[in-house]
């Protein structure tokens, strides 16, 4: 697969992932997606409102159930972990759905089921790549850690890191890392907007109407974001450099440590690990 343009993609679930993933592809103009065009792209989704959404927002076909797609070079497994052995049982009558070097190469993005795991529902011998996304990647700026499974070539892995990259930025794993990664990358979205919230409405407790606090914290947080990024100064080097001795910054920086500022982090994601490997089991 990696040696020929791959044009045939089966996507199944049509939810908001699945539909960033499909924007994304549809609307690069480099890189390995470019190729990737809307007569060459199936959604599968049971909702009838859903599909008609994006039959017309993209162009791409759409079907009722998984079963219904006949043929694909690449099928992305985007539907929750918890239906997801559902989801495969019904596909095996497909001719998608063939095993072993032949077949297509399986994509799945449900959080916390392991390469093994998935490949246990699939037919033997199947080549599969297990990514973790985040919901940037709807505007081009996701984050996606990309791991390999037990029959995945180097090409494979290659592959589905180059057309994660074109979302934004796609790192390679081990399949151990995983679980970390779904506490980083995948949940950090929800992190970060919940610190916005929180430092908007402390903005707003002081004074500043609503809107502009909120402005400003949003404002904030991309910036800083850029500004690591861009000077590749660390994290821990920006922090220093806006602290003066004795100053406003210190004393804020003082008070949320002393209330658990960084136990609450490591706690959040201590607590995303835990529910990852709990989901394995589903």
């Amino acid at each position: 697969m990696a040696d020929r343009t791959m044009r045939r993609i089966a996507v199944i679930g049509g939810g908001k992932m699945g539909e960033a993933i499909v924007s994304g592809w549809l609307a690069a103009d480099e890189g390995a997606a470019c190729d990737i065009v809307a007569e060459g792209v199936v959604v599968a989704d049971p909702g009838e409102e859903r599909r008609a959404l994006l039959a017309r927002r993209y162009g791409v076909t759409c079907v009722a159930d998984a079963s219904e797609v006949q043929v694909a070079d690449m099928v992305v497994l985007a539907v929750k972990p918890q239906v997801m052995a559902q989801v495969l049982a019904g596909m095996r009558d497909s001719s998608a759905f063939a095993g072993a070097s032949a077949g297509p190469l399986f994509v799945s993005i449900a959080a916390g089921l392991t390469t093994q795991r998935l490949e246990s529902m699939l037919p033997r011998g199947a080549r599969l790549v297990r990514v973790m996304p985040n919901m940037p990647l709807a505007i081009g700026a996701g984050a996606s850690a990309v791991t390999a499974g037990a029959n995945a070539s180097q090409e494979d892995v290659e592959l589905v890191a180059q057309l994660f990259g074109c979302l934004g930025q796609a790192v390679v794993v081990e399949e151990g890392l995983m679980d970390a990664c779904c506490a980083v990358n995948g949940s950090g979205p929800a992190y970060v907007a919940a610190m916005i919230e929180a430092l908007r409405d402390a903005g707003e407790a002081q004074g500043l109407p609503a809107e502009t606090a909120e402005a400003l914290a949003l404002q904030t947080v991309l910036g800083t974001a850029r500004l690591i990024s861009e000077t590749d100064q660390s994290p821990e080097e920006v922090r220093e450099s806006i602290c003066s001795p004795g100053g406003t910054t210190l004393a804020a920086l003082a008070a949320m440590q002393e209330a658990g500022f960084s136990q609450v982090f490591a706690a959040g994601v201590d607590a995303a690990v835990r529910r990852s490997k709990e989901l394995a089991q589903c």
